[in-house]
């Protein structure tokens, strides 16, 4: 089955690097090879430390459990398809990395929200009781 996927997506892959190679010219198209390995490493060498600052932002409550294996399985897509040579990857890694923002400065939003409105709606651990007095005397006259 993964060969089914495989065949065309490198036939596409080709066609694609082909095309734009002999639009732009050998010496730009070896460029952008270059340029975009040198980028997904990178992104791979500074790995440690976005993730490190998102386990951060996790034990800070700002981005989930979920989220934070999102943003991370994305970073490292997008930089390994970007030290893959092809115009298609690099297309694909451009849209991981971007959903990596996406995931890190948009969607965390909803989590800062929710805490928000339980904050708003009070403590779950205080009762709210009334007192009554049973040994005051309510006749006045006596």
């Amino acid at each position: 089955m993964p060969i089914l996927i495989a065949i065309p997506f490198l036939l596409l892959e080709l066609y694609l690097s082909l095309s734009v190679g002999e639009r732009i010219g050998f010496l730009w198209s070896a460029i952008w090879i270059v340029v975009t390995f040198i980028i997904g490493v990178q992104l791979l060498r500074l790995s440690p430390f976005t993730v490190m600052g998102n386990l951060d932002a996790v034990t800070r409550g700002k981005l989930s459990l979920q989220g934070f294996q999102s943003v991370s399985t994305s970073y490292f897509i997008g930089a390994i398809l970007l030290i893959i040579p092809g115009v298609l990857t690099d297309i694909l890694g451009i849209f991981a990395l971007l959903y990596t923002l996406y995931l890190q400065f948009v969607a965390k939003i909803t989590p800062e929200q929710t805490n928000f409105k339980s904050e708003k709606q009070g403590e779950d651990n205080v009762i709210d009781v009334e007192i009554i007095d049973e040994y005051t005397d309510h006749n006045p006259h006596a």
